[in-house]
């Protein structure tokens, strides 16, 4: 993937027909970005998803995972490991979807983020995660936290475009590490942990570290 990246051409000499059409193509997009939110937020709330934390108060951020209100307020600690779904969306799309304008491809970004904060949301995701990651209060996202997750996508995105390459994987890989640190858990034992689960990382996870 780095080697197709490196071939790509600068992103500063990109032409204005690749970067969109100006002001009303990104209207448009912006327009379509808050479809593709709103559609998604419907959803949650039609799957029994609950608008905002249940305990009553709403922040901006939640610092403590082993919390009820993990995944309940705006941001909280895995709100990074969104930021990092930006930085990969942004490498993948570069170096797949190199002919498709800038705008499209965020646009793409929005859908798939969209789409897994419903699949993430879904009874049978909610049970693998209580039964194989150290989650086992876990019964999902708010909202509102769904949004937050969307919105750090695509921060993360963004910000990779605002980089070169070799910076924003530095970023991922710096706030892989920093979660690992902090909270015992991110992106990489997230998904390690739902498709091979392993005890031993789950104990250690448990055990804080």
């Amino acid at each position: 993937m780095v080697a197709a990246y490196r071939l790509a051409p600068p992103r500063a000499t990109l032409t204005r027909r690749e970067s969109g059409s100006g002001t009303n193509g990104a209207a448009q997009t912006c327009w379509a970005i808050a479809g593709v939110i709103a559609l998604a937020a419907v959803v949650l709330l039609a799957m029994g998803r609950s608008a905002v934390c249940t305990c009553g108060r709403i922040a901006l951020w939640h610092g403590q995972v082993a919390s009820p209100e993990n995944s309940q307020q705006l941001l909280d600690p895995y709100s990074a490991t969104h930021v990092v779904h930006g930085l990969l969306f942004d490498a993948t799309g570069w170096s797949l979807l190199r002919r498709v304008d800038g705008r499209t491809r965020l646009l793409v970004a929005v859908v798939i983020e969209a789409a897994w904060e419903v699949a993430e949301n879904s009874p049978t995701v909610i049970e693998r995660y209580r039964s194989v990651i150290a989650a086992l209060g876990y019964t999902g996202d708010s909202v509102l936290n769904s949004g937050g997750d969307i919105a750090c996508m695509i921060a993360g995105l963004l910000l990779a475009r605002s980089l070169p390459v070799w910076t924003g994987i530095t970023v991922a890989i710096a706030l892989e590490l920093l979660l690992l640190a902090t909270i015992h858990d991110n992106l990489t034992l997230n998904v390690l942990m739902l498709l091979a689960p392993d005890p031993r990382i789950l104990a250690w996870q448990q055990a804080g570290g």
